[in-house]
């Protein structure tokens, strides 16, 4: 018996070797793709060592790779190397993706990648970096391999006629890993794939390239087969609607605005941190700041944007509806019947109008915002003198101080109005904003002149020369351009009868490191601290994320005289939550928003498009399955976790299906 064996292991040992001496250029492609999958995973998402996801692309490289089996051997070097050009084109581009989006890249969004084109310089700037090109290193060795296989006349050695039993057998062992990865799913993790909007979750507990290929089948399913689950879905959706039926509810806010004008101010980039920020004594947004001490002011509000960020914005506060998971709503379901904020205001006599110093077709916003109820929509050369330019396109100053005429015009000629200022300056790479802005963010103090002994200014560099100092200078040009705003606006009397909405599109878009420097800078020894400092406050996972949060700021010229207008709330907030917040302060109701009436609602919830989620109490990651609590006195429960889990499910998963299958115009052909 232990002759047996050993012959069966000298056997086994044998058969080995010649397979990896037979099948050198096949093993190099396998092993260079499962590690580039792993190096993805690492440099993004920072999932480590997990079995699950390397037992998933194993198979599914080991499935592709069989395939060059049905290839001569000599010629195997054109396959691999093509899907190797096509894998490591895969993780550049989700690496450079995620750098943005903090999630990764869809085939339904083919359309908006095209926005990039407008947007460059911010590209360069902020989105790439070294490390999204660390995967070309499996294309060298592939080639290096070959040459030398070559050389040494190894594909001439080889036999051929046993290329389709291989391509059989490596079939089945890729078979056996897909079992093996099978046997360590859950019905949620299942339910993920399918729904395929939390990306993250996806790539950290599949893979990449089960990821990618299962987000070409759900695509291509979508655009062969329209009504897939159409039946499904306008079920759901109708039987959301008649659990979750909602009643306009009276508070000290509902009418107090009725009959008055709207001009919303959507601030590109500014975050709701920056209000509180100052260098040498200087505020990096003091009109912000004033306005936000005069008027309603919702210091926890939170942007829900996807991958159409401003877009996503837009969309989000007109409708109450989510961003959608699958490409954006601005480029690819902009025709649907949604009921906007311009649609219920025009059945109370409003003219709605908007205004954008950018190309008027950047993210569709031409159809858009048509589509949406906007009477008229200015834009770029067409409608402004765009010869004062900063960045992506017609500066904010120069673009408020051409609005201002126009606004003017409108107020005259209708009843009453709705007008949405959409600003650009402030947009990522906050580049060249030097030329147009002389805030410093330096560290000014004293220090004793050794040769004099007497106290003279220093000025330490500070945040100069880096992207969040950048950033700094950039809101405060923005900020004086709002400033400037509402004082042509006050001597125009266009402020009497107008009430001032200001909301922060998204955050900055800047990297969790940038505010390494910020939050642990060693002014005594002019350089950031280490890891060791016991002073050093790490700026983690969570920080980032609440960090992201902007302002809203609902303001009017006496607000400050009246205690109910003049106030700061702390309750969390969403953007979908502006519309039902508006409507009963102006008069207005949709009965299709997923959001509330802040005023109204006792415990709010705030779920973004990955699936987490933002209570009073926690902020929860559902790729992590994980929560920081953000009152430390509070004991959260698994039943709390799991009721807005499933409350953010259905947000989500209900939105989408409005979207996707247009089902408000079909609701409201039935009711």
């Amino acid at each position: 018996m232990k002759q047996k064996t050993i012959k069966f292991l000298e056997r086994l040992i044998i058969n080995i070797k010649k397979y990896i001496t037979t099948n050198i250029l096949f093993l190099t492609f396998v092993v260079t793709s499962v590690i580039n999958g792993c190096l993805l995973r690492f440099l993004t998402i920072k999932n480590y060592f997990e079995i699950e996801p390397i037992l998933a692309d194993i198979a599914v490289v080991l499935m592709v790779g069989s395939i060059g089996y049905l290839f001569q051997k000599k010629n195997q070097i054109k396959y691999f190397l093509i899907m190797s050009i096509i894998f490591v084109t895969m993780s550049v581009v989700n690496s450079m993706y995620y750098t943005n989006y903090l999630s990764f890249a869809s085939f339904s969004l083919l359309k908006t990648s095209l926005q990039i084109v407008d947007v460059g310089d911010a590209v360069v700037n902020n989105v790439m970096e070294k490390k999204d090109f660390s995967y070309l290193w499996q294309l060298v060795v592939l080639i290096f391999v070959y040459v030398t296989l070559k050389k040494k006349n190894y594909f001439d050695k080889i036999e051929e006629t046993k290329n389709k039993k291989t391509f059989l057998k490596t079939i089945i062992v890729s078979l056996l890993f897909v079992g093996l990865f099978v046997s360590t799913l859950t019905s949620f993790d299942i339910s993920r794939l399918s729904k395929k909007w939390n990306r993250e979750y996806i790539v950290k507990n599949f893979g990449i390239f089960t990821y990618q290929f299962n987000d070409l089948f759900l695509t291509l399913k979508t655009s062969f087969n329209p009504l897939a689950g159409y039946d499904e879905s306008n079920k759901e959706v109708r039987e959301y609607y008649k659990k979750n039926e909602k009643e306009q509810k009276e508070n000290e806010y509902t009418d107090i605005f009725k009959g008055k004008n709207i001009l919303t101010i959507h601030a590109e980039s500014i975050q709701q941190y920056v209000l509180d920020m100052s260098f040498n004594g200087k505020e990096v947004a003091p009109n912000l700041k004033k306005l936000a001490s005069e008027g309603l002011y919702f210091s926890n509000f939170h942007s829900e944007e996807s991958v159409g960020t401003s877009s996503d914005t837009e969309f989000t506060l007109n409708t109450s509806l989510m961003p959608s998971s699958s490409g954006t709503v601005f480029v690819s379901y902009f025709d649907r019947d949604y009921l906007t904020i311009p649609k219920l205001l025009a059945e109370k006599d409003y003219y709605s109008f908007s205004m954008h110093g950018n190309n008027c077709d950047f993210w569709n916003r031409q159809a858009a915002h048509k589509s949406f109820g906007y009477n008229k929509f200015y834009c770029s050369t067409k409608d402004f003198d765009t010869s004062k330019t900063i960045g992506l396109g017609l500066s904010d100053k120069s673009f408020f101080k051409q609005a201002v005429p126009k606004i003017e015009t409108i107020s005259k000629e209708n009843k009453n109005f709705y007008g949405t200022l959409i600003m650009l300056t402030n947009h990522t790479p906050f580049t060249g904003i030097e030329d147009y802005s002389d805030y410093k963010v330096t560290y000014e103090y004293k220090k004793v002149n050794p040769n004099t002994g007497l106290k003279e200014t220093v000025t330490d560099k500070y945040m100069e020369g880096t992207k969040l100092g950048s950033y700094f200078k950039s809101v405060h040009y923005a900020d004086e351009a709002i400033g400037q705003l509402i004082n042509d606006l006050d001597k125009k009397g266009l402020l009497d009868n107008t009430v001032i909405v200001i909301y922060g599109d998204h955050d900055a878009k800047l990297k969790k490191d940038e505010f390494n420097r910020l939050y642990n800078y060693d002014f005594k020894k002019d350089k950031v601290m280490d890891e060791s400092n016991s002073k050093y406050d790490e700026f983690d996972y969570y920080d980032y994320e609440l960090n992201r949060k902007v302002p809203l700021i609902i303001w009017t010229k006496d607000s400050k005289d009246n205690k109910v207008l003049n106030k700061e709330i702390t309750k969390v907030m969403g953007m979908i939550d502006v519309l039902p917040t508006l409507g009963n302060m102006f008069d207005f109701n949709s009965k299709y928003a997923l959001g509330n009436d802040i005023f109204s609602v006792k415990d709010n919830v705030v779920v973004f498009p990955n699936g987490n989620f933002l209570t009073d109490k926690i902020y929860y990651s559902q790729s992590k399955d994980e929560y920081k609590v953000i009152n430390n006195k509070e004991t959260i429960s698994k039943n709390y976790i799991e009721k807005y889990n499933k409350i953010s499910d259905n947000r989500i998963s209900v939105s989408d299906s409005i979207i996707v299958y247009d089902l408000l115009k079909k609701m409201n052909k039935s009711n």
